[in-house]
């Protein structure tokens, strides 16, 4: 038996970083399993490595008629007995034969899960909320996302990116997107006026930001680094990890940072107010508030006792 993982998407994000690792978790722990997805050199290369069997498919619109065939056949060929659909696009060309199991990791449309056995949400929020779409509640579950291990990596090398080694560095991950706030990372930067900022992740608005990053006179401080694939290195880095995003349902990036000892500050959309305990574990502030979000990240810059008590409790978190 076989479980077939099916992604429609073709950019690269937290929920597809998410994907290849927990395939690659699974495939380690000897869960037979192959995949479904979209042509992407980074993410094929990656589930070879994890010795999984892969497919690439055109995962179109509703006029593609033929992927959810194809996909069929392929999960024929590999004996599935189980095919699980991530978010929207897989869901329309999950073929039926196999259980049927949607993972929502957002407050997706349920329309493309209908006749789907079970659906599996990232958050208990999010798993409520498929309850009160009329869902049964014993045909959802909640599991949250983990933070694969780290892989023993040194910090990537600050004069390689231009920044010197003593500088404060704030590390913002995520697509160039509006939800993401990058804008108001920048804006906070500039009340920070000794830090320098990574911004890793690739997206429609990176023209904008840079022309903001330049209008706003940070431009010199400020590195767009584009996808990476060796975000360990970025996170030890790194001094303060900021979050800033406007609608974020879980936050992959807090669980990381976590597992690799970075404080976070982050606002407090959906996902991370409900992970983080404001002083505890990392700190919140009001979204869109770049005011805030340059003051707090300055009093932890400033306070070496308050960094290593939040790095504490992450870790404590991530290990739980």
């Amino acid at each position: 038996m076989s479980v077939l993982h099916l992604l429609g998407t073709a950019g690269e994000g937290g929920a597809e970083t998410y994907f290849v690792d927990l395939v690659a978790g699974l495939a380690r722990a000897g869960v037979r399993q192959a995949a479904a997805i979209r042509p992407n050199g980074n993410r094929q290369a990656a589930l070879a490595a994890a010795d999984v069997p892969t497919a690439t498919f055109r995962f179109g619109g509703p006029i593609d008629i033929l992927t959810k065939p194809k996909v069929a056949g392929f999960a024929r060929r590999q004996d599935v007995k189980l095919a699980l659909a991530w978010m929207n696009r897989a869901a329309r060309h999950t073929p039926k034969g196999p259980a049927r199991i949607g993972r929502l990791g957002g407050y997706y449309n349920l329309k493309y899960y209908r006749g789907f056995d079970e659906l599996v949400a990232n958050t208990e929020d999010i798993a409520e909320w498929i309850v009160g779409q009329g869902w049964p509640a014993g045909k959802v579950r909640h599991i949250p996302n983990f933070a694969a291990a780290p892989p023993e990596t040194a910090p990537a090398e600050r004069d390689l990116l231009n920044t010197p080694a003593d500088a404060p560095l704030l590390l913002s991950m995520g697509r160039l997107h509006d939800a993401k706030a990058h804008d108001v990372t920048l804006q906070a930067l500039t009340r920070i006026p000794d830090a320098f900022l990574w911004i890793a992740g690739v997206g429609p608005q990176e023209a904008k930001l840079k022309a903001m990053a330049a209008a706003l006179g940070v431009a010199d401080r400020v590195r767009f680094l584009g996808w990476r694939t060796d975000a360990s290195a970025l996170y030890r880095a790194a001094d303060v990890c900021v979050f800033p995003s406007r609608y974020e349902p879980l936050g992959n990036v807090v669980i990381q940072a976590w597992a690799h000892g970075l404080p976070v500050v982050a606002a407090a959309s959906q996902g991370p107010a409900a992970l983080i305990a404001d002083g505890e574990d990392g700190l919140l502030v009001p979204v869109d508030d770049a005011e805030a979000l340059a003051a707090t990240t300055r009093r932890l810059l400033d306070d070496p006792m308050l960094r290593i008590r939040l790095v504490q409790n992450g870790s404590d978190r991530v290990e739980a």
